[in-house]
């Protein structure tokens, strides 16, 4: 199946939010097996795992633990996060039989899932340069050939949040490694994305959202002067 083949723009036009467009996608895609980096408090895997009942594996991964070198909104104390690994284990504990939980880095955990064996990784982790690099190749292997990688916070700004933050880079990092793979990527509504690991075909970047005619980085944060 190829990305044309999920009317992907159809589907995006209709959905208004994010938790109802992935289903429809993991539908169409025939996704039985998927991953999700950076859970959080479980939000979008209880959703996915309760409208997606095809589902038969679900990878949970997320540190859940204070990083010092990752200067982000989110990464509260090691306290806090300890509650927002509970939540997110009672969110998701209806599903206990499909879902493996790592609990770590990706770097540090992704040898335990399989190569070859993910329909799709959904990343919505660390998402400065050196996150959505690390996580990108090394979840590559893992994804089998016609399978997908899509993703969260897909921003057309580095000023995500404000400049005392690490820049969030998860566009345009992953439209170079779509272009690097030679391999389709499309932007979709609600700052997603969805790319498509298959050999043999042609880079391909399809906007459905009008907002990414422009991917340089040179964007001031918000109040920043401007020279005059």
């Amino acid at each position: 199946m190829n990305l044309d083949d999920l009317e992907l723009e159809a589907l995006a036009t209709r959905a208004p939010s994010r938790l109802e467009l992935w289903p429809q996608i993991l539908s169409r895609a025939n996704v039985r097996s998927m991953a999700e980096v950076g859970v959080w408090k479980g939000e979008f895997a209880e959703s996915i795992l309760g409208k997606c009942d095809f589902l038969s594996r679900y990878y949970l991964i997320d540190p859940w633990a204070h990083l010092p070198d990752w200067n982000k909104p989110f990464n509260v104390d090691s306290a806090k996060f300890d509650d927002i690994y509970a939540e997110a284990m009672h969110r998701t504990a209806f599903a206990a039989g499909k879902t493996v939980v790592l609990r770590g880095q990706t770097k540090d955990v992704v040898d335990q899932i399989p190569d070859d064996s993910l329909d799709l990784a959904y990343i919505d982790g660390d998402h400065t340069l050196r996150g959505i690099t690390i996580d990108l190749i090394t979840l590559c292997p893992k994804i089998r050939e016609g399978g997908f990688i899509g993703g969260d916070d897909f921003v057309n700004t580095p000023w995500q949040h404000d400049a005392r933050f690490e820049p969030t880079l998860v566009c345009p990092f992953c439209v170079y490694f779509a272009e690097a793979m030679r391999w389709p990527i499309i932007a979709l509504p609600h700052c997603q994305f969805l790319m498509q690991k298959t050999s043999g075909s042609r880079f391909s970047f399809t906007d459905l959202t009008g907002r990414y005619a422009d991917l340089s980085l040179n964007k001031l944060p918000p109040g920043f002067p401007r020279k005059a």
